[in-house]
């Protein structure tokens, strides 16, 4: 099996730190997103992959190089940002079998057993969630016996609750490319893009039957306030704790929290939900639902619900904060 992964977008939610960190690489409990999906993807025994790339290609390219060499990876560039099944479109020369294809936008846990089990006759699997806020996604209207029948993007009426979350195993690739170059062929919909959702759609009116099926878990992290969420979730679930090598002084501690290599904590009170990357120092902060990446500089800083980039510097600033990469925030 081969695996398909759509990076190219800009991840325009979560600016200004995707100005120039790419979006699967943003960190959720020390660990980016892209990190969780490819562990994933390798225990299952998946070693050659196709990395759709766009938006600081560069940047994507070689952190996957250095941290995954044992991945065979190819790498394809959109060059426009026609949507989903133009990105998967691009896949084709490099899908000879069947293929899983996963956006990284989420952290998730998947019973990816179900693969193996499937019968004969069926053509794949697409993955969902029940959500409350149906109105927000694509959701998978299915058959009696548990089957695609459609999907509806952010429909009025709960024509069904199971959000399309953008993972999907695909037994029968030729029909899938079929069914993308149909879609491409089609022209494009009212935002100027081209949906996988309709390749599939093409599949099940040609007779496939798609198979829906439930996950574990799933933890978004395409905005900013998704991401605090998800951070918390892994930090609940056994990704918190203190790193021998950081010193904490005379500060109050409210678990959750992750403090990584060579942190410095004095006074103030950290936590919940605080994750203070390697080498990060906060003296006389109150933080909570705050990630810091390494290297930074924060005192006397009031902060909530705040990411804050690796190596900035935040000085006497109280609120809410969204600060990129070595950046200086100063207060009065």
């Amino acid at each position: 099996m081969k695996a398909v992964l759509p990076l190219a977008g800009k991840g325009t939610r979560l600016r200004p730190l995707t100005h120039h960190i790419p979006k699967p690489l943003l960190k959720v409990a020390g660990k980016p997103v892209l990190a969780y999906l490819l562990d994933d993807l390798l225990a299952l025994g998946i070693r050659e992959m196709v990395f759709i790339v766009g938006h600081l290609r560069e940047e994507t390219e070689e952190w996957i190089r250095s941290n995954y060499p044992q991945v065979a990876g190819h790498y394809v560039l959109q060059e426009v940002q026609d949507g989903t099944a133009g990105a998967i479109a691009l896949a084709e020369p490099f899908v000879d079998e069947e293929v899983l294809i996963a956006f990284p936008d989420a952290v998730l846990e998947v019973d990816y057993g179900l693969i193996d089990s499937l019968g004969q006759g069926y053509a794949g699997v697409i993955w969902a969630k029940e959500v409350e806020d149906y109105q927000r996604y694509g959701v998978i209207v299915t058959n009696s016996d548990g089957t695609m029948a459609k999907i509806v993007e952010k429909p009025k009426t709960p024509v069904s609750k199971l959000a399309n979350i953008g993972l999907y195993y695909i037994a029968d690739h030729e029909l899938l490319f079929e069914g993308v170059r149909h879609t491409l062929a089609a022209g494009a919909g009212p935002a100027g893009e081209f949906y996988l959702t309709d390749a599939f759609q093409y599949m099940v009116d040609h007779g496939s039957k798609i198979m829906t099926a439930g996950v574990e878990g799933w933890w978004d992290a395409g905005k900013p306030e998704t991401l605090l969420e998800t951070n918390h979730h892994l930090l609940m679930a056994g990704r918190g704790g203190v790193d021998p090598s950081a010193t904490v002084e005379d500060t109050e501690i409210i678990e959750p929290v992750r403090f990584e290599a060579n942190v410095k904590v004095r006074g103030g009170r950290i936590g919940p939900n605080v994750t203070l990357e390697a080498g990060t120092v906060a003296d006389g902060c109150t933080l909570q639902h705050v990630v810091v990446g390494p290297g930074a500089v924060l005192e006397g800083a009031v902060l909530r619900d705040s990411i804050v980039g690796a190596h900035a510097r935040v000085t006497d600033v109280s609120g809410v904060l969204l600060v990129t990469d070595h950046s200086v925030v100063e207060g009065a």
